[in-house]
């Protein structure tokens, strides 16, 4: 029980430290997403701790992914007006995005002849955590290596996103919330909410709508392309 209860503080320790380093700071490389999982490591590392005693005190934090998501509906109903005008353009691309996302992890694990595993892991690194590991588990693949894939996607989306926005100078928060949504889910959303309400509002659309359309998707194209 009190190793329960270390691991679960350590876990939001390394959390709030690292969001409290990036806001002071705001640099991609002290992104929560990637310090937070260096520290935890560096910590079992040290004291020589094995992964299913952390994950017996972290695994309460990861049941709050589920109520996280749904409560992106809020900024949703804020601006479902805004959301409406824009659907179709929303549609076409998230059904693009979720279709390249899908072709490019199958690509990729072709390209570097990974097993069906890995493979089968590497299906949803482009959509949000706790849609994605199901999405892993549905395929024969291993929760826990498609959400190593899926923070590696979250990082690197939040990193080159910005980089696209000022190099195309994207003006509209409804581009901006399009191209965070639908390249880093979860982690593209939160980026999106440092730049307007807005352009959270319409990632967490894009979001929800990858996950959903990958979830369908992904199933169907991995037993076309083994068979």
């Amino acid at each position: 029980m009190i190793t329960t209860v270390l691991f679960l503080l350590l876990t939001i320790s390394a959390f709030w430290g690292a969001k409290w380093c990036y806001q002071r700071k705001k640099k991609y490389y002290l992104s929560p997403l990637l310090i937070a999982p260096i520290a935890i490591i560096g910590v079992l590392l040290v004291f020589r701790s094995d992964y299913d005693s952390y994950q017996h005190g972290a695994k309460w934090i990861s049941y709050m992914l589920q109520p996280a998501t749904v409560a992106l509906a809020i900024p949703l109903y804020r601006y479902y007006p805004i959301l409406k005008k824009h659907l179709m353009e929303i549609l076409i691309s998230v059904s693009l995005g979720a279709i390249l996302s899908v072709i490019l992890s199958f690509t990729f694990a072709l390209l570097f002849h990974l097993n069906h595993h890995l493979l089968s892991s590497l299906i949803p690194y482009s959509i949000t955590t706790p849609i994605a590991m199901g999405i892993s588990d549905k395929v024969g693949g291993i929760p826990s290596i498609t959400a190593v894939f899926v923070i590696i996607t979250g990082v690197m989306g939040t990193v080159l996103g910005p980089t696209i926005i000022r190099l195309f100078h994207l003006k509209s928060d409804i581009s901006k919330g399009i191209l965070l949504g639908i390249s880093a889910h979860g982690a593209g959303t939160a980026k999106a909410l440092e730049l307007s309400k807005l352009s959270g509002a319409v990632s967490s659309v894009c979001m929800i709508l990858s996950a959903i359309f990958a979830y369908w998707l992904s199933p169907w194209i991995f037993l076309a392309i083994l068979s």
